[in-house]
């Protein structure tokens, strides 16, 4: 199964959430993806290198129906010269239904470069209207302390586990995470599917880890396969059914 085909990325609107390498996703499905949008309901590092063009517009729609190179990436405003900020949930939902692109692939929420994190009350930014959610993390997480050195917000997802700040997390507390509708599947369209993404698998052992952690999801929600995967080399380590 490609990677595409495994994260359920062959679908109109993908929102890629949680931590642990949701923009080296975004980009990795990009390239693998004819005529892709590559855009944000959140702030985005700049991303110009990642993608074939980038239109800076407050009419994406209109920026649409003149594209010829993708994958496209569509913003409203650069708002410092590290990022671009992104557009509501409901202008997303109109890239969606404009003729042209094959995938809208989307950032929904920010993790400030850690590798696990749990959303505030104002995230994620899911629109409605979202085919596919894929939550991340990642199996280096495993094994590190709670705190905010490895994980966005950590007393959030010490609330989810019932672990304390500083505990050293567990295979098991990041499928908790995933699993949650108050984490990973937080603001999931009933309509979309969620597919659970284990990322930075580089080796065997990160492997084992990701197994544990795709059995603690099966436990706790009912989603139809884990992808483990890493996207410095994108490639697909394992699908757990």
């Amino acid at each position: 199964m490609n990677l595409v085909e495994a994260l359920g990325a062959d679908a109109k609107l993908v929102c890629v959430v949680g931590a642990g390498g949701k923009k080296t996703t975004l980009y990795a499905l990009a390239d693998r993806i004819d005529r892709a949008v590559v855009t944000a309901t959140v702030r985005i590092p700049i991303f110009d290198d990642h993608v074939a063009a980038v239109r800076v517009t407050r009419d994406p729609v209109g920026a649409l129906r003149d594209a010829t190179d993708w994958p496209l990436g569509l913003v409203p405003e650069r708002e410092r010269s590290d990022r671009y900020l992104g557009y509501d949930r409901e202008t997303v939902t109109a890239i969606r239904a404009t003729p042209g692109p094959e995938t809208v692939l989307v950032k929904a929420d920010g993790a400030r470069t850690r590798l696990l994190k749990a959303p505030n009350e104002s995230e994620p930014q899911v629109p409605a209207t979202a085919d596919t959610v894929i939550p991340v993390a990642s199996a280096r997480v495993v094994g590190k302390p709670l705190t905010e050195d490895h994980v966005h917000r950590p007393e959030r997802v010490a609330a989810l586990t019932g672990r304390s700040l500083g505990d050293p997390i567990r295979a098991e507390d990041v499928g908790t995470v995933l699993a949650s509708r108050a984490g990973g599947r937080k603001r999931v369209p009933p309509t979309a599917t969620v597919v659970p993404l284990i990322n930075m698998v580089d080796d065997e052992e990160l492997a084992a880890t990701g197994r544990d952690v795709a059995a603690a999801v099966h436990e706790r929600a009912d989603v139809s396969r884990v992808v483990l995967a890493r996207m410095a080399e994108p490639e697909v380590v394992d699908v757990i059914d």
